[in-house]
């Protein structure tokens, strides 16, 4: 017998009538697939655990989601439409927009073993952020004051550039040349952009 919630039951019971067969769907492949699944609802929505968070499924009022915590991993190199939609599959609008039955349950599979073996989860690769371009106006100001010029050049490229966005966020040239006055004035300080949040 299958380890339900009755959370997700009534989770399912209320959602759109289109999400309903969907879910139920989604949620038998997952039980038959890794028996011993356990259900809880996290975040407002269904995930299924198996030595740590295995998959979650979602309803919204037009599509229903689904995805694997380790996506990257359980899919190896399946496109990841995340930008479209939650989870690793898209807009799902019916059980059709989903794997086959056997893929689905091979990906569930893949996913508890992972788990089993206390895999992490891949960290998302990002950019490196490019360092901040001085605009001329602050860098004049900066060369006016050497000890503001001095704590600038030893500050990280995350300081810079907190002091950068916010001096060129500005909409108006008062409120700019008010900012990069405020900006020499607590960077011969020592004081990172956001200063008074710091501890």
């Amino acid at each position: 017998m299958p380890s339900t919630d009755a959370r997700i039951d009534r989770y399912i019971d209320e959602a759109q009538p289109f999400a309903q067969p969907l879910l139920r769907h989604i949620r038998a492949v997952v039980h038959q697939a890794c028996p011993d699944v356990q259900e809880t609802i996290k975040w407002g929505f269904p995930h299924f655990e198996h030595h740590g968070v295995l998959c979650s499924m979602a309803a919204f009022k037009q599509h229903c989601a689904f995805g694997f915590w380790k996506g990257a991993l359980v899919l190896e190199g399946m496109a990841d439409p995340e930008a479209d939609a939650m989870g690793q599959f898209g807009r799902i609008m019916a059980i059709e927009d989903l794997p086959p039955v056997r893929t689905l349950a091979r990906y569930v599979k893949r996913a508890a073993a992972l788990n089993e073996r206390g895999v992490d989860r891949a960290a998302p690769k990002r950019a490196p952020k490019k360092p901040a371009r001085v605009p001329a106006d602050l860098a004049d100001a900066l060369r006016a004051n050497k000890k503001a010029l001095a704590v600038f050049d030893a500050f990280s490229p995350s300081h810079k550039r907190e002091y950068v966005e916010w001096i060129i966020e500005a909409k108006r040239d008062e409120t700019r040349k008010r900012r990069i006055a405020t900006a020499v004035a607590w960077i011969a300080e020592g004081k990172g952009r956001n200063w008074k949040y710091e501890r």
